[in-house]
């Protein structure tokens, strides 16, 4: 399942995809090679109807990702520069257009691409050590791979603007007072916490979880009369599914 892969790996655990990256000695930093992988990886996951449930986390107990390679950044220009953000942009849109929920699990720093990829995913859990930042106005870019808009969707312009501008580190309660993160547990509970969750999603009907979730983001980009009449539509659509028809017949049984 994993052998093309050298970087990053995944395994099927029950309908759950366990996706790591896998550079624990670089703190699983995101070099061009790792991000080619994720891109094949993210895409060959999604398109698999065997997964219902995505958990996102790194490798080790220090880093979920600890940034991009900055030797490798430090070589381009103008052009390679924005051909990178771009690329970074691609493979984190590719995880926030998954069509299953995709959990964070934050097991240390998740500072810069890091960051970045855990705010691409439907919601974050980190360990106790976890720290977040987005420290790129100290190596003399600013964020490049989406944390200007999905920081600031997450947690509000004043938080964000201040993390962006101060390239502060926060710790993992701080992440949970400003809603960065929604819980916070022992790192040694961390991926079982997250495999729990995604064990209550499985549990609901498939096409109305992912309804759900294109609903969600779709509207983020709509007024609200649109994205609650783009909401009516996929109501409207969980109607036509066996699913549906099912639970709710089920239902009247019981009572």
């Amino acid at each position: 399942m994993t052998a093309k892969y050298e970087n990053v790996h995944w395994e099927n655990r029950d309908g759950i995809a366990i996706i790591t990256i896998d550079r624990p000695k670089a703190l699983n930093a995101l070099n061009m090679a790792t991000m080619k992988e994720l891109h094949a990886l993210f895409a060959e996951v999604a398109h698999d109807e065997t997964v219902d449930v995505i958990i996102l986390t790194g490798a080790g107990e220090k880093a979920f990702v600890a940034g991009a390679d900055i030797k490798e950044m430090a070589a381009m220009d103008t052009l390679s520069g924005r051909d990178w953000g771009r690329f970074g942009q691609a493979v984190t849109q590719q995880l926030e257009d998954a069509p299953q929920p995709v959990i964070a699990a934050v097991n240390g720093y998740a500072l810069g691409g890091g960051c970045e990829l855990s705010l691409a995913c439907d919601f974050r859990y980190a360990s106790e050590n976890a720290q977040f930042g987005q420290p790129e106005v100290k190596w003399g870019i600013c964020a490049g791979f989406g944390a200007s808009q999905r920081l600031t969707r997450a947690v509000g312009p004043a938080m964000a603007k201040e993390l962006l501008y101060t390239a502060d580190f926060i710790d993992a309660q701080e992440a949970l007072r400003i809603g960065l993160v929604n819980r916070v547990v022992p790192q040694k509970d961390l991926l079982e916490t997250a495999l729990a969750t995604a064990k209550r999603i499985q549990k609901n009907a498939k096409v109305a979880v992912r309804a759900t979730k294109r609903s969600v983001l779709a509207g983020q980009d709509l007024d609200q009369r649109n994205a609650i009449e783009l909401e009516a539509q996929y109501f409207g659509i969980c109607f036509a599914t066996e699913d549906q028809t099912k639970r709710m017949q089920s239902f009247g049984k019981k009572k």
